[in-house]
């Protein structure tokens, strides 16, 4: 699995116009899910997400999590985070899992996340055309992939 985490002072997803998710002061998570992705892959990146020290504290240090901060999550499902762009200028997508496969991990993710940080998670719809507006704190993006984690 792979996830790109932008901190962000505020931040909504609309499908249709309609705001589907909302959060106020937290982290925006697109998720990227391949084939071989597991539950463990979900659990360590909820582990990692849960506790990443990414928040100003007095001094303006990156040393608080979204724990500290009792933050919220926006997690939005995003295949073209497997973007494999090595040959032509067309970006192939045979590495991210199809929606029978990545959708049950997708929220498994989702609930899970919910059920450890004990924090409030929105969402988009998987596979809809959304649209995504955040106000990017820092600005502070991160990348981790699951395959990365030893």
């Amino acid at each position: 699995m792979r996830v790109v985490v932008q901190r962000a002072k505020d931040a909504f997803v609309t499908i249709d116009g309609l705001v589907h998710g909302k959060i106020d002061h937290g982290l925006v998570v697109l998720v990227g899910i391949e084939h071989e992705d597991t539950k463990d892959d979900a659990n360590w990146l909820i582990g990692k997400l849960s506790n990443l020290r990414i928040f100003s504290d007095e001094e303006g240090k990156m040393n608080h999590s979204i724990q500290d901060i009792q933050g919220q999550f926006l997690v939005i499902s995003q295949f073209t985070l497997h973007a494999s762009t090595k040959k032509g200028n067309r970006p192939s997508y045979i590495n991210a899992a199809r929606p029978e496969t990545a959708i049950p991990l997708y929220e498994y993710f989702v609930e899970q996340l919910r059920v450890e940080s004990k924090l409030a998670v929105e969402t988009g719809i998987f596979g809809a055309d959304m649209k995504v507006q955040l106000l990017n704190d820092g600005p502070v993006t991160i990348t981790m992939d699951s395959k990365n984690k030893e």
